[in-house]
């Protein structure tokens, strides 16, 4: 029987709970990691509110402290996973040395490392059909990302004549566009199902092709 003096009629030890995760500051990120979790196991459209509380371990209500609804949490979701992938993506680049050229190949391999590591924050990011531009902070976190392929682009795009450089930003879109089809078609699943060559070797070999067609590597 539900507990009279509970609103929602969770009762005492779910109130406890949550009083609990409140007070300890968690119940914001349980739920992040919560949701992540659910994205992973059912992906990004499938999973609920509901799911996510009782994964994180309160009452139903509990996400409506924090969050509007389903698709706020959604967006918190890929927010963290854009600043992860940011933060990975720079420290790989590490301004460009020895290369530019190394550093982005390690760009390359960021990119899948991070998407295998990260699998329910990196389909909350680019599977989950959210307007990134109708929220700010998930905007800037999403293009802290970009900016540093940009970097990458221009540090390559430095040894040539000002007149003979490509867009940086599109040769950026395309590199990231190549990176998440090499994860999307070869990355996921049993090693081998779809091709045997692994996929950083099919990343970077593609990498190589784009980047010598544009005139910004040597043989």
């Amino acid at each position: 029987m539900p507990d009279p003096q509970s609103p929602d009629g969770t009762g005492a030890d779910a109130r406890a709970s949550d009083r609990k995760s409140y007070h300890h500051g968690n119940l914001r990120q349980a739920l992040v990691e919560a949701t992540a979790d659910l994205v992973q196991e059912q992906g990004p459209q499938a999973f609920t509110l509901t799911e996510a509380a009782r994964r994180a371990g309160v009452s139903p209500a509990a996400p409506y402290r924090h969050f509007k609804g389903r698709e706020d949490l959604l967006e918190e979701v890929a927010r963290q996973g854009f600043l992860e992938f940011a933060t990975r993506l720079e420290t790989a680049f590490d301004g460009g040395r020895p290369r530019p050229l190394s550093a982005f190949l390690r760009m390359g391999q960021t990119y899948l490392d991070f998407a295998a590591d990260r699998p329910g924050y990196y389909m909350a990011m680019f599977e989950s059909g959210l307007s990134i531009a109708g929220n700010a902070d998930l905007a800037a976190a999403s293009g802290r990302a970009q900016g540093v392929l940009v970097s990458a682009a221009e540090a390559l795009a430095s040894r040539l004549p000002p007149d003979r450089r490509p867009p940086v930003r599109m040769v950026a879109n395309h590199i990231w566009a190549l990176s998440h089809g090499v994860v999307e078609l070869f990355g996921r699943g049993r090693p081998g199902t779809r091709s045997p060559v692994e996929p950083s070797q099919m990343l970077e070999s593609g990498v190589m092709i784009y980047l010598r067609g544009l005139g910004l590597i040597h043989d």
